[in-house]
């Protein structure tokens, strides 16, 4: 049986590498890969990675498993065995971790092989030679992995010795230029691809900062607290995460993630932002959180205003003095 699962981002490179698969004749199962920490956008209403990838097996006629990157993928974040890049990215332990579940779906299926669209050279991290072999072998992928993108630079896999892939129709592309892909794009009449490029929120510096507060800080980690990383500003003091807003969309999006362990902060009588503490409120965090709210409220005159604390249910009134000074309020920013 020729049957292949397809690593589908979604992007312009694993799109073409199914496109090119399948015009050998090949089967081809897409799987795709959802995340917290994708920053990929295509600008629809429906709009990331997973639908981009989602319309691309549609347009090919593909059947497509989405998997989410759950917990337990936060765990490799937080001790990678290979590693970090230039922020909190474990490129190669992520690539080990998808590789080992297309390897178990691949068996699943009765699939031959699974074809990515990695071009040799194009990301530091993950995509130099040596590096692919390290995934290959490591998720149990050894000779089972075609790159129909690049794979004239690497040596045959099982599939190409086999003849199962013809190896005269797979390319020779290199390097971080994308310009040979958006040429193939044309001659292949491939238009529209949802999610050029993607991206992931690990490799941003800044985010990294609040990823590695969270993991330094809480051992049990939950969806809510990492959907709560790209909300707001991030604060911490004495130990105790304080997240406040920056506009009224993230007031709303602040209270759909509240969980049980936090207390709701909210201006009361004056316009201001929503904060999200990590507990109860002790040891001057009231007063420090309304000091916040003031300082990021339209209180410019810094008269005392009245803050409303609700933590399982009961809430209590607090009077703030004042904003913070903004030396006090560097010193305890996380992001």
């Amino acid at each position: 049986m020729r049957r292949a699962v397809a690593l589908l981002s979604g992007g312009l490179d694993s799109t073409l590498a199914v496109k090119l698969i399948l015009e050998q004749g090949i089967e081809v199962f897409a799987l795709n890969f959802t995340s917290p920490f994708c920053t990929c956008n295509s600008g629809r209403k429906e709009s990331g990675c997973k639908s981009g990838a989602r319309l691309v097996a549609e347009r090919f006629g593909i059947p497509i498993k989405v998997m989410v990157k759950g917990l337990d993928y936060i765990e490799l974040v937080r001790n990678p065995r290979y590693g970090y890049g230039k922020g909190i990215n474990p490129c190669v332990d992520c690539r080990i971790y998808m590789f080992t579940h297309a390897r178990r779906y691949m068996e699943e299926i009765g699939a031959s092989f699974v074809i990515t669209g990695e071009v040799l050279g194009q990301r530091p991290m993950s995509q130099r030679r040596n590096t692919l072999k390290i995934i290959e072998r490591e998720s149990g992928l050894e000779g089972l992995v075609v790159r129909p993108l690049c794979a004239r630079h690497l040596e045959p896999t099982i599939p190409e010795k086999s003849g199962l892939v013809d190896r005269e129709r797979l390319l020779d592309m290199v390097g971080r230029t994308r310009k040979p892909q958006m040429e193939l794009a044309d001659q292949l009449d491939i238009h529209d691809y949802p999610c050029p490029s993607g991206g992931c929120l690990l490799t941003d510096k800044i985010f990294a900062k609040k990823v590695r507060d969270l993991l330094d800080h809480k051992r049990e980690v939950t969806v809510k607290d990492l959907q709560i990383l790209k909300t707001g500003r991030h604060f911490r003091f004495k130990g105790v995460k304080i997240v406040v807003s920056r506009n009224h969309m993230e007031n709303i999006q602040l209270k759909n993630l509240l969980q049980e362990e936090d207390t709701l902060v909210e201006p009361l009588g004056f316009p201001g932002p929503v904060a999200v503490v990590n507990g109860a409120l002790q040891d001057g965090t009231g007063e420090f959180v309304g000091g916040l709210i003031l300082r990021y409220s339209n209180n410019k005159a810094g008269e005392r205003r009245k803050i409303r604390a609700t933590f399982r249910g009961v809430s209590q009134e607090l009077e703030i003095k004042g904003s913070l000074p903004e030396e006090i309020i560097e010193e305890t920013r996380v992001c």
